[in-house]
């Protein structure tokens, strides 16, 4: 079947928990799509396991021994999902047509995975999955997301709102998506970069199967500044302003003072000052810590030292 074959790209971090459960769902989908005439019986489920410390990649070893449905990719150690992610589309790439990356745990619901072939088989090469709306987030994450996305809109980062790293990727958008060299990598940032026709399916967030999240609130706070730094310049121009402000402030100031010395006692005036020096000593530690952010990307950047390394490989195991 010409042009049709699904890889559904699974990035696994100590999700042994999940996985029978979520190898079953997506088999399920898979031999649907396939019995409609959809995809290709070639299709695969391909897990990516990135340096898990429980049994994850022993399960998914033995998926792939009693069930070719199932392959997949094991990382030398722990690089993060975005990393993880684009390991295996790197590698699945060279054996499908269209690709969709969903989570181990399945919260973006794997219904969307028939929707975003369909809107494939109509032709386009980018379908990126959305949250029809936050209702089962906590009022603290909703807010926070909900701002977020506000505040790299203002920056001027071209981000679809509510969507996440459940996506569909032809063949094309995938390795354009690969030829960019960031180290420091902001998948939801990229993806809208490429170009070519692209749109969106909608679909609910569902609870997670079982165990618990891997993606805390640490790590969801290095992806969002990860997205500012890596996409727009702004907060090197509010440094600017921030500096411009403070000047024009010390100027007037120091007038000020001149002009109450005589009516005010030293010590008063020394009151006063002390803390208005303790806000601009934070304010000039927080934009050296700006700069450090943009500096440290730099020099990472410029050392091009790879991104994951591939430990082994059930995709050249199988063709042996």
């Amino acid at each position: 079947m010409e042009n049709k074959t699904l890889y559904i790209v699974v990035p696994c971090y100590n999700e042994q928990e999940v996985l029978d459960s979520t190898s079953k769902e997506l088999k399920s989908i898979l031999d649907d799509l396939i019995q409609k005439g959809k995809i290709s019986s070639n299709s695969k489920v391909f897990f990516i396991n990135d340096g898990s410390k429980d049994k994850t990649w022993e399960m998914i070893k033995d998926l792939n021994s009693s069930d070719s449905t199932f392959s997949g990719i094991s990382l030398s150690r722990n690089k993060g999902h975005q990393n993880a992610l684009l390991a295996g589309l790197s590698v699945a790439v060279e054996h499908a047509d269209m690709l969709i990356s969903i989570d181990a745990d399945l919260q973006d619901d794997p219904v969307c995975i028939e929707m975003m072939v369909d809107k494939y088989l109509e032709g386009y090469e980018v379908v990126s999955g959305v949250r029809k709306n936050r209702s089962k987030d906590t009022f603290f994450k909703r807010f926070t997301a909900q701002t977020y996305y506000k505040i790299m809109k203002w920056m001027g980062v071209d981000l679809i709102y509510n969507s996440a790293d459940c996506r569909l990727l032809s063949k094309k958008a995938c390795k354009s998506l690969l030829s960019f060299k960031e180290v420091n990598l902001f998948l939801r940032g990229l993806v809208p970069l490429i170009g070519y026709k692209s749109t969106t399916v909608e679909y609910n967030r569902n609870p997670r199967l079982a165990g618990e999240s891997k993606y805390g609130l640490k790590q969801m706070l290095a992806l969002a500044g990860q997205g500012i730094t890596g996409f727009s310049f702004k907060p090197i121009k509010f440094i600017r302003n921030f500096g411009l402000f403070f000047l024009l402030s010390g100027l007037l100031t120091s007038i000020l003072v001149g002009c109450l010395y005589q009516t005010y006692d030293l010590y008063y005036l020394i009151g006063v000052l002390i803390p208005v020096g303790i806000m601009l000593l934070g304010v000039t530690m927080l934009t050296i810590y700006i700069i450090g952010e943009y500096i440290g990307k730099i020099y990472l950047e410029v050392k091009e030292r790879p991104k994951f390394f591939i430990d082994e490989n059930l995709e050249t195991e199988d063709s042996k």
